[in-house]
C-alpha cells in the first residue's frame, strides 16, 4: 500500500446511529470476552487432564488458540472505536490488521483439514492411530497449516502494499478489509483483486477437497461397521468437526461469492463480524456440547479447583 499523502485512515464501521452502537458494543463486548473465555478453558483443559493427551485434542487446542487470535485482530479494535468514537487507524495498523486476518483466516482452512485428517486415521486406522499420529507428526502438520497460510496470502499482501491511496481514506468497514480499500485506492486494483481470489479459492478448494477425501474414506469405513452402536459412537466423534467445517466454508462463499470488490460491501460486513465474532464463540460450545470426555475433564477440574479452595 504505497502512500504520499494519507497515514491514517477512518474505519466507518456498521452503522452511525448511537442507539445501535450501543447494542452493537455490548453485543461484541459480551461475544468476545465469552469467546475468550470458552476457547482459553478448551486450551487449559486439553493441558492439564491426562484424558484429553491425545492427538485430536491436541489440534483442537491449536483451533482454539487460533480462534483467539482470529477474533482479537478486529474485535478488541471496533469496541475502541465504538466507546471512545476515534474511527481513525494508522497506515501501518491497518496493513498489520490485514495480515494477521489473512494469516489466521487461512492457517484455519488447513487446520480444519489436518484435523479431518486426524478423524480420518483415527476411523479408518484405529490400530496405527497413535503410531501415524505421533507428537512429531501432529507438530510437523500444525507447523505446514501456519506455513501454509503465510505463503497463501504473502502475494496478495505483497501486491497491497504498492497500492496508492490519493484522496479518500473512508473504508467503508469495521476493520481493514482488503475489499473496502480497493474500493478508495486510486490505482489500478485489477490484478490484485485477481489475485486476492485466485488465493482465496484456491485455498478453499485444496483445504475441502482434503475434507471430502477423508469423509468419504469415514463414510465408507463407517458404514461397513457391523454394529448400529459402533456406527453412532463413530459419526458422533466426527459430528462436532463437520458442524464447524460447515460454518467456516459456509461463510466464506457467502463472502467471496461476488466477482469484484468493488462491489457493496455492506452484506458482507454482517458477514464478516459474525465470522469475527460468533464462530470463535460457537466453536468451543459446539465441541465440548457434544463430546463426552471434553465434558467430564471440565467437571473434574471444576471439583478439583472447588476441593482445593474448601481446603
Amino acid at each position: 500500500m504505497k502512500n504520499h499523502t494519507i497515514t491514517t485512515f477512518i474505519l466507518l464501521g456498521l452503522t452511525e446511529d448511537p442507539k445501535l452502537q450501543v447494542l452493537v458494543f455490548v453485543f461484541l463486548f459480551l461475544t468476545y470476552i465469552l469467546s475468550i473465555t470458552a476457547n482459553m478453558t478448551i486450551i487449559i483443559l486439553t493441558l492439564m487432564d491426562v484424558h484429553l493427551k491425545t492427538p485430536m485434542y491436541f489440534f483442537l487446542r491449536n483451533y482454539s488458540f487460533l480462534e483467539i487470535s482470529f477474533t482479537t485482530v478486529c474485535i478488541p479494535r471496533f469496541l475502541y472505536s465504538l466507546s471512545t468514537g476515534d474511527n481513525t487507524i494508522t497506515y501501518n495498523a491497518c496493513a498489520s490488521q490485514i495480515f494477521f486476518f489473512g494469516l489466521f483466516g487461512a492457517t484455519d482452512f488447513f487446520l480444519l483439514t489436518a484435523m479431518s485428517y486426524d478423524r480420518y486415521v483415527a476411523i479408518c486406522k484405529p490400530l496405527h492411530y497413535l503410531t501415524i499420529m505421533n507428537n512429531r507428526a501432529c507438530t510437523i502438520l500444525v507447523l505446514c497449516c501456519w506455513i501454509s497460510g503465510l505463503v497463501v496470502i504473502i502475494t496478495p499482501l505483497g501486491m497491497g502494499l504498492q497500492l496508492e491511496f490519493c484522496d479518500s481514506n473512508a473504508i467503508d468497514h469495521f476493520g481493514c478489509k482488503e475489499a473496502p480499500l480497493f474500493k478508495i485506492s486510486c490505482s489500478d486494483t485489477w490484478f490484485i483483486e485477481q489475485a486476492v481470489i485466485i488465493c482465496a479459492v484456491l485455498t478453499f478448494i485444496i483445504t475441502l477437497i482434503g475434507v471430502i477425501l477423508s469423509y468419504i474414506c469415514i463414510i465408507r469405513t463407517i458404514l461397513r461397521f457391523p454394529s448400529t452402536q459402533q456406527r453412532k459412537k463413530a459419526f458422533s466423534t466426527c459430528s462436532s468437526h463437520m458442524i464447524v467445517v460447515s460454518m467456516t466454508y459456509g461463510s466464506c462463499i457467502f463472502i467471496y461469492i461476488k466477482p469484484s470488490a468493488k462491489d457493496e460491501v455492506g452484506v458482507n460486513k454482517g458477514v464478516s463480524l459474525l465470522a469475527t465474532s460468533v464462530a470463535p464463540l460457537l466453536n468451543p460450545f459446539i465441541y465440548t456440547l457434544r463430546n463426552k470426555q471434553v465434558k467430564q475433564a471440565f467437571k473434574d477440574t471444576i471439583k478439583r479447583i472447588t476441593f482445593l479452595a474448601h481446603k
